[in-house]
């Protein structure tokens, strides 16, 4: 059983480009970095796709990391308003008016 083969970023990018200059055949790019056509077909289309976020200002990442943080917090505020006011109300009802109303 042969073991899989990671191939780094650079790398990627570096074939990538080359199949996007089109200079060579995917045949020959494939003889040359011993890597399957499929792959640098995907590769190459990974690549296209994902060319407009480089010039995106600022930091895409983060920022849809800082956006989907935000959402959660948002979420757990909201569910501990209604456990807060689900206690309070118990609270109200057992202590009857020993209990402090806010």
């Amino acid at each position: 059983m042969t073991k899989r083969k990671n191939y780094s970023a650079e790398f990627k990018a570096k074939v990538a480009l080359e199949a996007i200059r089109e200079e060579m055949t995917l045949a020959e790019l494939s003889k040359k970095y011993g890597v399957h056509p499929n792959m640098i077909s995907g590769w190459k289309r990974t690549a296209i796709a994902n060319m407009a976020s480089g010039f995106e200002r600022g930091k895409p990442d983060e920022t849809r990391q800082s956006e989907a943080e935000i959402e959660k917090l948002h979420s757990k505020i909201g569910q501990l308003v209604v456990e807060r006011d689900f206690l309070a109300t118990a609270s109200h009802q057992l202590l009857g008016t020993r209990g402090k109303k806010w």
